[in-house]
């Protein structure tokens, strides 16, 4: 029998844990399309998510590539921003003591030209009051060198973690590419090597031209594709990698609304990530939260546990005669 839409039940439990991590709720936002966390502070309480996740972060400055480095696409977008960023030594001193005044748990997404590079970076970071986590980033498609060459190899990527590993005592996870074949098995060497959670996907490869000045729309070339185009791949490889290994999950990939949060959830993702939906709505990821919160009080569950990983494969069709679709997950 359907919810009485009317009911609701006492505010439902959001905390979830991600093996040594725990967060009081599994809504995040995505490293790159967040800045550093404080520039969108005007715009939400960034103490109301589970964490922030930081633009990248390398040991040196880096200006990216050149412009034209953002191309819109249906239902998405292509960037080819190059992991332009700030540095270690200027983020610790002056971005992080910002973002940790705050009050929100911040993971310090990182990557390097070299597995040297990953390991010194890693190293520079333990310790630093206010990051709770690494996310190790090894698959992103639009730069030249390090990059998706890590992360489309699994000898290459379990090098890359298990030196980060020797490097830092902090939590890691490792962000997986959609851009292979078998994303299982980048994720299975990834964790043998000490990955304690991973998150998927990263962009999709992808690129586009424009038919009258025959050039690409990317100085770059190619970039990563984002947005709500990729994100059916990016629930198939939430739902692989879930089931190929046995540490928590993060979902990532075209997230815009609580609805598509859940199916992350639904499928076994423990936590989510906001991304591209920011650029539109700089509240998304708070919207999203209050969504999934609404969604469990009507469906009368004391907590996101109980929803999580609970996908019924056995009968796809008929679908249940109780429906959710009166559920109006974006008003109170």
């Amino acid at each position: 029998m359907a919810q009485n839409p009317q009911a609701t039940a006492a505010v439902p439990d959001l905390s979830v844990r991600l093996g040594p991590l725990r967060l009081k709720n599994p809504v995040m936002t995505a490293s790159g399309t967040f800045g550093y966390g404080e520039e969108f502070a005007d715009f939400l309480d960034l103490g109301c998510l589970g964490a922030v996740v930081v633009k990248g972060i390398s040991l040196l400055p880096r200006p990216g590539n050149p412009p034209p480095r953002i191309v819109e696409t249906p239902a998405g977008m292509i960037n080819a921003i190059g992991l332009e960023n700030v540095g270690v030594e200027v983020f610790l001193a002056s971005r992080l003591p910002g973002l940790r005044e705050r009050g929100v748990p911040v993971i310090v997404n990182i990557f390097g030209n070299t597995v040297e590079e990953y390991a010194e970076l890693a190293s520079r970071l333990d310790g630093a009051a206010g990051i709770e986590a690494l996310e190790i980033n090894i698959s992103c498609p639009n730069v030249k060198q390090g990059g998706m060459i890590f992360g489309t190899d699994p000898a290459m990527a379990a090098k890359v973690v298990e030196a980060v590993r020797l490097s830092t005592g902090l939590p890691l996870i490792t962000k997986l590419t959609p851009n292979v074949t078998r994303i299982g098995e980048i994720a299975r060497a990834v964790v043998d090597a000490g990955s304690d959670i991973l998150s998927c996907i990263n962009t999709v490869a992808a690129m586009a031209v424009d038919i009258f000045s025959r050039r690409p729309k990317l100085a770059n070339v190619m970039g990563g594709l984002s947005g709500p185009a990729i994100r059916p791949v990016a629930l198939r490889c939430t739902y692989e990698v879930v089931r190929s290994v046995n540490v928590p999950v993060i979902g990532i990939g075209g997230i815009t609304g609580a609805a598509d949060a859940l199916e992350f959830l639904l499928v076994g993702a423990r936590a989510v990530q906001v991304g591209t939906a920011n650029f539109i709505n700089p509240a998304t990821a708070v919207e999203i939260l209050e969504g999934i919160e609404r969604f469990l009080q009507v469906q009368g569950l004391a907590g996101i546990e109980e929803f999580i990983g609970t996908l019924d494969t056995g009968c796809l069709f008929p679908f249940a005669e109780e429906s959710c679709e009166w559920i109006d997950l974006k008003q109170p």
